[in-house]
């Protein structure tokens, strides 16, 4: 589903954010990048979302080399990618409804459409009774839930989030990691970042970690 091969991304100034980067995350798998601070998670998540483009090296995914995608057609590669942040990004002038159906909109889906699969979304992640709520009215937890509903509504083959649980209690960070794994049971690939080495340790699931832009370890998890 994702390969890496030898990527690197500089950045203006030529720092370095990913060095020499190999490795491939099946069709299917959900796995874990962490690391600290400046590693080089968030750019990896990019670079596989297109936000960015690799300096060199090749990224492949769903068979299709990126370093080849035309800029007409990145949005469509967008589209098959879902993407939660950690932050939310909520529209706070919209509805719940109205933020979870924002990609459908953008996409030109018909409104009948859009409400059945935005309903189907909140029902997955357990906001349906809020769709007509506004985020503010909502706790971390439950605004972070509506970003998973965004990023899932289109149906992508792929999700990515960017360390989905940094503003949440631990309690809270193991039910959204949850609904990550709920959505890999049904067929969705998955690859998230986090420094959440305690929450993710004990989660049979691989764990990638990169220091300063290299690729250090690939273990699998499952602490007992």
């Amino acid at each position: 589903m994702i390969r890496f091969h030898r990527v690197c991304k500089r950045y203006p100034g030529g720092y370095e954010a990913l060095s020499e980067v190999t490795t491939h995350i099946r069709r299917g798998e959900l796995a874990f990048i962490t690391g600290r601070s400046g590693a080089g998670k968030s750019s990896f998540l990019k670079l596989v979302a297109l936000v960015e483009r690799a300096s060199s090296g090749q990224v492949v995914v769903n068979g299709y080399d990126l370093g080849r995608v035309s800029r007409y057609n990145v949005p469509y590669h967008r589209r098959r990618v879902g993407f939660v942040y950690q932050e939310h990004r909520l529209l706070h002038d919209r509805t719940v409804f109205d933020n979870v159906a924002l990609p459908l909109v953008v996409s030109g889906y018909d409104h009948r459409e859009i409400g059945r699969r935005v309903r189907a979304a909140l029902d997955k992640v357990n906001l349906l009774r809020y769709e007509r709520a506004y985020p503010v009215t909502l706790s971390g937890g439950q605004q972070q839930r509506v970003g998973i509903a965004r990023a899932v509504v289109n149906r992508p083959m792929l999700l990515l989030a960017d360390e989905p649980t940094g503003n949440l209690d631990p309690e809270l960070s193991r039910e959204i990691m949850s609904l990550f794994r709920e959505f890999n049971h049904v067929g969705v690939t998955a690859l998230i970042a986090t420094h959440d080495l305690a929450l993710i340790r004990r989660l049979p699931h691989r764990i990638l970690r990169l220091e300063g832009g290299r690729l250090v370890a690939d273990v699998q998890g499952g602490e007992r």
